[in-house]
């Protein structure tokens, strides 16, 4: 499938997930350090929240097609071919550390792929355009 006839999800849904995302990685980094020191002037459990983040959405993107937010909020991140296979670990890696960036999804196509899909050679689809990729075989 050409890059061009791969449509991609909004960006409002995409924003959607990603604060689902931070809200569930702040969180989990609460649960293991508490809300007292989360909330402590100078503390580096923000810092926490960020490596949860990175960590969750890469091992989610990689197995399942997308971290939480995104899988909740009914998107998945598949390659830009359109051929559902399993993604390179390490360039799922590189694309969470380049949204992590912050820089990187702001730059983006008129296709709505940022820098950080095109460094990876993905897309953040819809549950909709998935399953027709799925069908398609």
């Amino acid at each position: 499938m050409p890059d061009a006839a791969l449509p991609t999800a909004s960006w409002g849904r995409r924003i959607l997930a990603l604060v689902v995302d931070w809200l569930v990685s702040t969180l989990v980094v609460i649960a293991f350090v508490g809300l007292d020191r989360y909330s402590e002037p100078g503390s580096t459990a923000s810092g926490w929240t960020l490596l949860v983040y990175v960590l969750e959405s890469t091992v989610l993107t990689w197995l399942a097609g997308g971290s939480f937010g995104k899988l909740v909020t009914g998107l998945r991140v598949v390659p830009i071919d359109g051929r559902i296979r399993p993604m390179n670990p390490l360039k799922v890696f590189g694309r969470q550390v380049l949204i992590a960036l912050v820089i990187p999804p702001l730059v983006f196509k008129s296709d709505g792929r940022g820098l950080h899909d095109m460094f990876a050679g993905t897309a953040t689809v819809t549950n909709e355009t998935f399953r027709g990729l799925v069908a398609a075989g």
